[in-house]
C-alpha cells in the first residue's frame, strides 16, 4: 500500500525534491530488496536458512543453522534499521524490537514445518498471524516492540524480492486479466459505497468517501489517501482505518479457507482475495494460503488496484474543490498528486522481473538464475513470516472496537465490502475462469 506524502525538509536542488528517495517506505523497499538482489547474485549471500519438516524438535534444526539465523537476524536488522533511520525513525527501540519480531517469524516457521501442519496446509502465514495475535489479543504488543511492527515495510521489500520469481512474460499474462479484477471493480465499488454511505445512511460526505475508498481500493492507504484528498477530518480517517484493519484480518482467514474448503479454482480465488482484501500485506498472506500461483495472482491483483490510490485521490480533491467548497489545499490539485500517491515499491517489483528476464537469464543462464531466484525466495519468505507477525502484533480486537463511534460507519463498510466481495467474485471468474482470457497451466 502506497504511503502519504512525507513533509519535504531538505531543499529541492534544479526544481526536482530528492528526498522522498530515502524518507518513504515505498522507496526503501526498493532500495532494500536490490541490495539484497545485488548480494544473492554476486555470490555474498549464498545460503538462506531454513527450518525442516519435523515430529521431533531436534529434526527442525539442520546442523549450521544456527550461525546461519544470527547471520540473517544481524543482516536484516541492519539493512532495515538504515531505512527506519534514514525514515527519521528511532532506529535503538527499533533494533530491540526487530529482536522481537525476528524470533517470532522463526516460531512461526517452525510451528508451519511441523508434520502435522504440512499434512494439512497450514503454511506460515496462519502460524505468523496466530502467534502475533496471541500476543497483541493477551499481554498486548509492549510499546518497544511496536517499534519494530512494520508491516508493509517488509511485505513491499518481499514483494519486489517476488519480481524476481515472475518473469516479465507472466507479469503481462497476469496483469490484463488483473486490470479488469482491479480497474473495472474499484471504481464501481467506490461509487455505491458512498452513494450508499452519503445517500441512504446520511453521512457526512468526507466520512462517506473515505470509507468507501478504504473499502474499496486500499484500507489504509486509500483511506489516509482520500481522507487529505477531501479534507477529512483525523477522527474520520481514524473510523475508516480501524474498520478497515478489523474487517481485513477476518477476511484474511475466512476467504482462503472458504475458497479451499469449497475448492475454488485456486486463479479465480486469488484474484478475488486480491481485489477485495484491503491491506497488500493480508493479500500476500491469503494469497500464499493458495500456494506460490496463489500468491503470484493475488499480489499482481492487489499490485494493479493499489496504482488507483493515486488515480482516486486526485479526483476526490478536484471534485471537493470544484464541486464540494473543498479547501485551498483539495484545490490545488494535480497529476502530481497521482505520482505522489503512487506505490512506488510497485516499480521495483517490475524492475526486478525485468532484470531476471532481460539481463540475468539470457546472460547467466537459466540454472545460475534459478540458484540466485532461490535464496531471493528464501529472503522474501523470511520478510514475509516477520510482515505476518507483525500483522497480528497490531491487531488488538479490543482496542480497535473502542475507536468505531456509531454503527452506521460499520454498516456502510459491510454493505460495501459485500457488493465488492460479489461482484470481484464475478469479474475474477470472468478474468480467470477461462471465459474472457485463456486458462493458465
Amino acid at each position: 500500500m502506497a504511503q502519504p506524502v512525507a513533509g519535504n525538509s531538505l531543499p529541492e536542488k534544479g526544481g526536482i525534491n530528492w528526498s522522498p528517495l530515502w524518507k518513504l517506505e515505498d522507496w526503501w523497499a526498493v532500495w532494500m530488496g536490490f541490495i539484497l538482489i545485488f548480494l544473492a547474485a554476486s555470490g555474498v549471500i549464498t545460503k538462506v536458512p531454513s527450518i525442516a519438516k519435523w515430529t521431533s524438535l531436534a529434526k527442525a534444526f539442520p546442523a549450521g543453522i544456527w550461525p546461519q539465523l544470527l547471520i540473517m537476524l544481524v543482516g536484516l536488522g541492519i539493512l532495515t534499521a538504515i531505512a527506519v533511520k534514514f525514515m527519521g525513525e528511532n532506529i535503538g527501540r527499533y533494533v530491540g524490537g526487530f529482536v522481537v519480531v525476528f524470533i517470532l517469524a522463526i516460531i512461526a516457521q517452525l510451528l508451519a514445518a511441523h508434520n502435522i501442519a504440512k499434512s494439512y496446509n497450514l503454511e506460515v502465514p496462519l502460524w505468523g498471524l496466530i502467534v502475533g495475535l496471541l500476543i497483541s489479543n493477551t499481554i498486548k504488543t509492549p510499546a518497544w516492540v511496536k517499534a519494530a511492527v512494520k508491516t508493509e515495510m517488509f511485505i513491499k521489500t518481499g514483494l519486489v524480492l517476488l519480481g524476481c520469481e515472475i518473469l516479465f512474460n507472466r507479469i503481462v499474462a497476469l496483469g490484463l486479466p488483473g486490470l479488469l479484477v482491479a480497474w473495472i471493480g474499484c471504481p464501481i465499488v467506490l461509487i455505491f459505497t458512498y452513494w450508499f454511505g452519503a445517500k441512504v445512511l446520511k453521512l457526512k460526505p468526507e466520512l462517506a468517501m473515505t470509507m468507501s475508498a478504504a473499502a474499496s481500493v486500499c484500507g489504509v492507504s486509500a483511506a489516509i489517501a482520500t481522507g487529505a484528498a477531501c479534507d477529512a477530518d483525523k477522527e474520520e480517517v481514524s473510523v475508516a482505518i480501524t474498520i478497515s484493519l478489523i474487517f481485513t484480518v477476518i477476511m484474511l482467514v475466512v476467504m482462503p479457507l472458504f475458497i479451499m474448503g469449497i475448492n475454488m479454482d485456486p486463479d479465480v480465488g486469488a484474484a478475488w482475495i486480491g481485489g477485495t482484501i484491503d491491506a497488500t500485506g493480508a493479500v500476500v498472506a491469503a494469497g500464499a494460503f493458495l500456494g506460490q500461483r496463489g500468491l503470484e495472482v493475488a499480489s499482481v491483483v492487489k499490485m494493479v488496484q493499489n496504482v488507483l490510490i493515486g488515480v482516486v485521490a486526485f479526483f476526490v480533491a478536484l471534485i471537493w474543490a470544484t464541486r464540494m467548497g473543498g479547501s485551498d489545499a483539495a484545490g490545488e490539485a494535480n497529476a502530481k498528486v497521482i505520482w505522489d500517491r503512487f506505490p512506488k515499491f510497485v516499480l521495483g517489483f517490475v524492475a526486478a522481473s525485468l532484470l531476471f528476464s532481460f539481463i540475468l537469464v539470457p546472460t547467466m543462464g537459466a540454472k545460475t538464475v534459478d540458484g540466485i531466484v532461490k535464496i531471493t525466495s528464501g529472503l522474501r519468505g523470511w520478510l514475509f513470516a516477520m510482515a505476518f507477525v507483525c500483522i497480528g502484533l497490531e491487531a488488538n480486537f479490543r482496542d480497535l472496537l473502542k475507536q468505531v463511534q456509531g454503527g452506521k460507519s460499520v454498516i456502510q463498510y459491510i454493505v460495501g465490502q459485500l457488493f465488492n466481495v460479489v461482484l470481484t467474485l464475478f469479474l475474477a471468474w470472468l478474468a480467470f475462469g477461462g471465459i474472457l482470457f485463456p486458462k493458465a497451466m
